[in-house]
C-alpha cells in the first residue's frame, strides 16, 4: 500500500470548513507518516474535475457537513469510480437528516425521543411541544443552530425568526433528555469503546465544547455499568447496519438516571464524518484498543470503495 495515492477532501464550503480544515490536515500528515503519498485538497465547486485530473487511487473524505456528509460528494465519487472511506450516498443522506435517521433507527428498536418536524417561522409564538425541548436545524453537524428551550422559558427561541438564522427553515423539535452525554463508535460493523463527554463550562456538548480547548472532558471507557455499556454498544452497531452505513460512524446518546433503576437511554443521533484529529472522540476509542492514530487511518483507506 506504500504506493497508493490518497486524495484527503477537506474545507469545503459549510459552516464546519474550519473543523474539516483541522480533521484533513491531520489525517493527511498521519497518512504521509505511514508512507501514503497524499494529495491534500480543499474543497471547491470544481472538485470533479480537480479529482478526475488527479486520480488517486482513493479518497479520504475529510469534510463535515452538508455537502460532505450529506451525500452529494458521495455520489460524485460514485460517479467519478473514486474509492472513498466512510458511508455511501443513502445512508450519508440518511444519517445527514435528523428526522429520517430517526425513522429508520426508531423502526431497528433503537430508543428515540420524540419529535415533530416543522418550519421555523411556524413556532415562534407558541411552544410546539411542552418545555423543555431541544430546537435543531434538520441538516446541520457540530451542534450549529441548536437551542435549548428550560422548561420555565415563557416562550419559543426568537433566534429562530432572526434574520441572521442561516441553517435552513425546516427544524426538529425534540423532548429534552435529561442526563450523561455518551457516545460510542463503530468501526467495520463493530463497536469501539463508550465514552461520556463531561462539558466543561457549558450548558451542552455544542460547537465550543465540542472544539475548543478544554471545552470538554472525554472518560474512556466511560464510567457506567457494564450491562448499559454493552447496551449501548448494541445500539451503535444496531443504528450503524440499520441506516446503511460503512466504514467508521459515531453514536450519540443521553442516559437519564436522575430517579434510579435502569435509567432511560436515548440514541440521538448518528455521524457519519466523526472528527479525525488524534484527539477526536472516534481515533480516542480505536486509541484505547491499542490502534495508533496511523493505524487508524490505514485501516480507513484499505477499507476506501465504492458502491457503500
Amino acid at each position: 500500500m506504500s504506493a497508493t495515492h490518497v486524495a484527503v477532501l477537506m474545507g469545503g464550503f459549510s459552516s464546519e470548513r474550519p473543523v474539516s480544515l483541522s480533521s484533513g490536515n491531520a489525517c493527511a500528515d498521519a497518512l504521509e507518516a505511514e508512507g501514503f503519498r497524499v494529495t491534500r485538497v480543499d474543497v471547491d465547486r470544481d472538485v470533479a474535475t480537480v479529482l478526475k485530473n488527479l486520480k488517486p487511487d482513493a479518497v479520504f473524505n475529510a469534510l463535515h457537513g452538508p455537502f460532505g456528509e450529506d451525500g452529494t460528494i458521495q455520489g460524485i465519487l460514485e460517479y467519478l469510480q473514486i474509492p472513498y472511506t466512510h458511508s455511501g450516498v443513502l445512508a450519508s443522506a440518511l444519517a445527514m437528516n435528523k428526522q429520517q435517521a430517526k425513522f429508520v433507527a426508531a423502526a431497528a428498536g433503537v430508543p428515540v425521543a420524540e419529535a415533530i418536524v416543522t418550519d421555523r417561522r411556524e413556532i415562534v409564538s407558541e411552544h410546539p411541544m411542552k418545555p423543555p425541548y431541544v430546537v435543531k436545524p434538520v441538516n446541520e453537524g457540530s451542534s450549529f443552530g441548536v437551542v435549548i428551550v428550560k422548561e420555565d422559558q415563557s416562550h419559543p427561541p426568537q433566534v429562530l425568526s432572526s434574520a441572521e438564522w442561516r441553517y435552513g427553515d425546516r427544524v426538529m423539535v425534540e423532548r429534552y433528555v435529561y442526563g450523561r452525554e455518551l457516545t460510542c463508535g463503530v468501526m467495520g460493523g463493530r463497536a469501539l469503546g463508550v465514552t461520556e463527554i463531561i462539558p466543561l463550562g457549558h450548558n451542552f456538548y455544542d460547537y465550543d465544547a465540542k472544539y475548543a480547548a478544554g471545552g470538554s472532558r472525554h472518560v474512556i471507557p466511560a464510567d457506567i455499568p457494564a450491562a448499559l455499556y454493552a447496551r449501548i454498544q448494541e445500539l451503535a452497531v444496531r443504528a450503524h447496519e440499520a441506516i446503511g452505513c460503512r466504514g467508521v460512524t459515531r453514536s450519540d446518546f443521553r442516559f437519564d438516571d436522575r430517579f434510579g433503576g435502569d435509567g432511560e437511554l436515548i440514541w440521538l443521533e448518528i455521524n457519519t464524518q466523526p472528527g479525525m484529529t488524534p484527539t477526536s472522540l472516534v481515533p480516542e476509542m480505536a486509541a484505547h484498543e491499542g490502534m495508533t492514530f496511523g493505524a487508524f487511518l490505514r485501516w480507513m483507506v484499505e477499507d476506501a470503495s465504492c458502491m457503500r
